[in-house]
């Protein structure tokens, strides 16, 4: 490449100025597509797609801002990488939005009806589209936009209708009446996974039902006093003896007046309550299947609103609350309400609408998912098993496949892929096909769409082709290689990739599933609307660049494990970026005329420049190897402490000494070893703060269109210099000693100091002789003196390194009767507050009722100022002893 100058890079370092412009580079280079190039191996990531329903939160940033990490890794290791773009139209969730639109409007989708009412659901789903395409464009991420897919665009819903169709030939989807949960607001089933409990407070209301011979009475009790309406049977233990001679009789229902029979049932619960069970089959699951064993007619005594219906007499109209209410004090003037005893006991509620959910009796389509979940856990014994990281949520996962239920797929709503299922308007049969019924005006199809989870869970290989066998991108990139997504949908979603992968394709969806956690607020809290502690991560973007927002959030923590949000971090990353900027300028501002032809790193060199390839061959191996393991944070750590401490704060400033010197070879030298050390870094910075990587990297001298497709840093064997490794620290453990000195004896850099070392043996003395110019230039001795056996005066500080002792004569340096008095006046401040604390916590009254956090903070003073105490208390003997 040309020549390089300061003058191309701005003195400041300014994300927008950086990020501006950049992405649309990229994605017109064609950079982030998959080459189909048969030379590399491939390298597949799919998008966990986000919903249309909105613009996307912290939690989406962190989890694609991973995927971005790990796909330009791959890349610039020389794969031939496809991360897969898309969207999930979210059925219900969207729906909901819409409809809530069209009340703003005055208007309901009734009103318009379903093909209008599509039209706007198409409208809304374009303008989220492209909000999500201008964040993925923020945020930097590489996806290859030639690629993206949409769960209801006509690809994907030919493989709904093909695993549909495939499912019910195999008799694993079938249709019948089940009791489901029922979400009276949206009026739709919800699948078990998208009911969230809440605990609230409730009553278990105590009734007798008499006997119908007038005999008596049998107690029964419930939390819904409103199903028992429904009620067709009262259920006892078959070997409880209070109640064997009553089975097979009858009693009266209170208020109904239905007569309703006492059954044996191995489901009651002797021990709990009066071991007699009230069971209503139409609304609720337990009751639906004693039912089923006893033959009991099914009364649904509500509507789909969750008003009472015809079946519930005189409350007929009423809301299922407000009828709880009117029933209760009825059956308390009735005498048969004896006791309501208050509960606290955990209630369903509606994912989206936060409904109280009613089991609810209804026909629906099902999933019959025993055979699916047996193959999908004997999958994970197999070589083919899907790898969780970590490994610990794996457990959770097979327990959830080991307990599941059928799955109910079908929902009432208009925004979805519509059942391939139609019914004969004369015969009611069944019809259930790819296409419909030819004879097409004799038949009605299903009104209902299908669960949104139903297509996402074909996901990873819906988006390349399928059910076309013949699929290049198929054959070529399937399964995927790995998945990022929160432990939050491993039910929802993992879990149905991973069983309807295993009997589509009879291959795992993909090779590992790296599971993150939730991203919380500063104070550990879950970010939501009514706590109005959420952050857009664009706000984020536009005050600190996506960089720094990126880095904060890979490195933010560990593997598995929530992310707790902090402004103050997302600062220190930019300080950080901030920092590699002006390096890199100083760098750039030094190589004038340099190019990449230049590079000649086989002259000699110095101990500084060996040191520095040591520690970047150290880097490199560390960044790769975490990486690989998924351990972002770590990989991290390394790179920060490399590129701070060891490239800007050291090699940087022992690099000015032969720059601003008289040889030219040195210089040379110095320049290749900078530049290469330069180029890694940037490399390997690149998947974690793209922008700035990629802004910087143009401006050295260097090979290839963009650092996107630039080779990854490899280890090389010829950089490993150990012994200068060890003259390197030791240099800087010299180093960093005076200069604590110095600060401990209010000495200034600026004002000359004598220094003696003492080294353990002659190859020491040797080693600092040769580098002594560092130490002359970082450590400004008036006189340095270096030796095995050397002149100690009574009077001086040390300081111990590995090798050597460092002695710093007082003379001439402090004022030693000066410095006991101030240490003195030092030392009685901390006697005050040591004796303040213990008092305080001498105090039982303090200890005892006090929050143990403050009592905690009390402890932690009393120790860190106890420990200053002593190290005065120390020092001033020391000086004591010396005068």
């Amino acid at each position: 490449m040309g020549e390089q100058n300061e003058m191309s890079m701005a003195p400041k370092y300014n994300p927008n100025e950086v990020e501006k412009g950049r992405y649309q580079k990229w994605v017109e280079g064609k950079f982030f597509e998959a080459k189909n190039d048969e030379s590399k191996e491939p390298f597949t990531v799919v998008i966990p797609p986000p919903n249309v329903t909105g613009r996307l939160h912290l939690g989406h940033a962190w989890d694609t801002t991973l995927q971005d990490i790990i796909t330009r890794y791959k890349r610039m290791q020389g794969f031939d990488v496809l991360w897969l773009p898309g969207m999930d139209h979210a059925g219900i969730a969207t729906q909901a939005k819409v409809e809530a639109k069209l009340k703003e409007e005055g208007q309901n989708r009734h009103d318009l009806g379903r093909e209008k009412f599509l039209e706007k659901s198409w409208d809304w789903k374009e303008e989220y589209a492209s909000f999500i395409r201008t964040q993925w464009e923020k945020l930097g991420l590489g996806v290859d936009y030639s690629r993206e897919r949409f769960t209801l665009d006509d690809g994907l819903s030919n493989a709904v209708r093909e695993v549909f169709v495939t499912l019910y030939e195999q008799g694993l989807i079938y249709r019948g009446e089940y009791i489901i949960n029922w979400d009276p607001s949206t009026q739709t089933a919800l699948s078990d996974i998208e009911v969230i409990y809440k605990e609230v407070q409730g009553a278990f209301y105590h009734m007798k039902y008499p006997l119908k011979d007038g005999s008596g009475h049998i107690e029964v009790a419930t939390t819904r006093p409103e199903t028992m309406l429904g009620d067709t049977a009262v259920a006892v233990h078959p070997d409880d003896e209070r109640y064997q001679h009553l089975i097979g009789q009858k009693v009266t229902l209170p208020i109904i007046g239905r007569e309703i029979e006492i059954v044996a049932d191995d489901y009651v619960d002797m021990e709990f309550g009066s071991g007699a069970v009230k069971i209503t089959p139409a609304h609720d699951p337990n009751d639906f299947e004693i039912g089923n064993r006893h033959n009991l007619e099914r009364v649904l005594v509500m509507n789909e609103d969750g008003s009472m219906n015809e079946n519930a007499g005189k409350y007929k109209g009423l809301d299922r609350f407000e009828c709880r209410k009117q029933i209760v004090e009825d059956l308390q003037n009735e005498g048969v309400l004896f006791k309501i005893e208050e509960h606290t006991h955990q209630v369903g509620h509606s994912e989206r609408s936060d409904a109280v959910v009613e089991p609810y009796l209804s026909t629906q389509w099902f999933v019959n998912m025993q055979p699916l979940a047996e193959q999908a856990i004997k999958l994970q014994e197999t070589d083919d098993k899907v790898d969780f990281v970590p490994d610990r949520f794996e457990k959770t996962y097979l327990h959830w496949m080991e307990t599941i239920r059928d799955w109910c797929i079908s929902r009432q709503l208009w925004w979805g892929h519509r059942i391939p299922a139609w019914y004969h308007k004369e015969t009611g049969e069944v019809f259930v096909g790819r296409e419909a019924p030819e004879d097409i005006e004799n038949w009605e199809q299903d009104e209902d769409v299908l669960d949104t989870w139903f297509s996402s869970a074909l996901w990873p290989f819906s988006t390349m082709g399928w059910p076309d066998q013949d699929s290049y991108d198929l054959n070529r990139y399937f399964p995927t290689d790995v998945l990022v997504t929160g432990y939050d949908i491993i039910f929802f979603w993992v879990s149905r990739m991973i069983f309807q992968s295993k009997h589509f394709m009879d291959r795992r969806p993909f090779k590992d599933v790296l599971i993150h956690g939730l991203v919380r607020d500063a104070q550990g809290r879950k970010m939501s609307k009514s706590l109005g502690n959420g952050v857009d991560p664009m706000d984020v973007i536009d005050q600190y660049g996506a960089d720094s927002l990126r880095y904060f959030l890979a490195t933010g923590s560990s593997p598995g494990q929530d992310l707790r949000f902090q402004w103050e971090k997302v600062e220190s990353t930019w300080n950080f970026a901030n920092k590699i900027w002006n390096a890199s300028r100083f760098v750039i501002m030094n190589l004038e005329g340099f190019k990449y032809e230049d590079i000649d790193l086989s002259g000699k060199k110095s101990v500084a420049d060996e040191w520095i390839l040591t520690r970047l061959n150290e880097t490199v191996e560390n960044v790769t190897r975490n990486i690989d393991r998924y351990d972002f944070g770590e990989a991290g750590r390394h790179l920060y402490n490399f590129i701070w401490d060891d490239f800007c704060d050291w090699y940087i400033e022992m690099a000015k000494l032969p720059l601003y010197g008289d040889d030219e070879t040195a210089k040379q030298t110095t320049r290749s070893v900078l530049v290469t050390t330069l180029d890694s870094i940037l490399k390997m910075l690149h998947p974690f703060m793209p922008f700035i990587s990629e802004e910087i990297w143009e401006h050295i001298p260097h090979q290839g269109e963009s650092i996107t497709t630039a080779e990854w840093p490899q280890v090389k064997e010829a950089y490993n210099y150990q012994q200068s490794r060890n003259e390197m620290d030791r240099l800087v453990s010299i180093i960093r000693s005076v200069r604590n000195v110095r600060a401990e004896v209010d000495t200034p850099m600026s004002k000359e100091i004598n220094i003696i070392i003492k080294a353990n043996d002659e190859a020491i003395v040797e080693e600092l002789n040769k580098n002594d110019h560092y130490l002359n230039h970082f450590c400004n001795p008036e006189k340095l003196t270096i030796g095995t056996s050397v002149e100690v005066p009574e009077q001086s500080k040390s300081a111990v390194v590995t090798g050597a002792e460092i002695f710093f004569p007082l003379e001439g340096l402090i004022d030693i009767d000066a410095e006991i008095n101030r240490l003195k006046g030092e030392l009685e401040k901390w006697n005050q507050e040591v004796d303040r604390v213990q008092k305080k916590l001498a105090n039982e009254n303090f200890v005892n009722k006090a929050p143990e956090k403050v009592v905690q903070e009390e402890r932690d003073k009393e120790k860190d100022y106890s420990e200053k105490q002593k190290l005065v208390k120390e020092r001033i003997a020391e000086l004591e002893n010396v005068k």
